[in-house]
């Protein structure tokens, strides 16, 4: 279960890898977190958390799958390939929902966060307001 200090666990370990992979976006405060609005993420831990570390978080606005990219992209691609089969155990699920996972290229996650600025893109052009918006199908 994901709780409010497991996911502060989890940002702390992003935070990490941001500084070591990308430290030019840390040095000049120009990475943004995106998470959700459920309430691990909206508990005034985790709302603290990115204020103490100098990190912006994106907004997001209630009911857009379209601006989360496991809603509109990862769920559905693995529900796509995992459907209609069956499995014996929790193992099993757990082996080939990893290996779907290590399947999706690097370049279909790219494609998929091209979209995700897209979305965040209109977001922004409509100043937050209410569209609909075709959610992606990805490959």
């Amino acid at each position: 279960m994901v709780n409010k200090q497991f996911y502060q666990e989890g940002l702390a370990r992003l935070r990490d890898a941001v500084r070591s992979k990308r430290p030019e976006l840390c040095e000049n405060q120009t990475w943004m977190l995106n998470h959700d609005n459920v309430p691990a993420h909206a508990s005034l831990l985790i709302r603290s958390y990115p204020a103490k570390h100098h990190t912006s978080v994106a907004p997001q606005p209630p009911y857009s799958p379209d601006l989360a990219p496991a809603d509109f992209f990862l769920f559905p691609k693995l529900k796509t390939t995992l459907k209609g089969r069956r499995f014996q155990t929790i193992e099993e699920i757990q082996e080939n929902a990893i290996r779907e996972l290590r399947a999706i290229t690097e370049s279909t996650f790219q494609e998929a966060f091209q979209q995700w600025k897209k979305s965040w893109e209109r977001r922004v052009a409509s100043r937050g307001d209410y569209f609909e918006e075709t959610v992606l199908k990805m490959l």
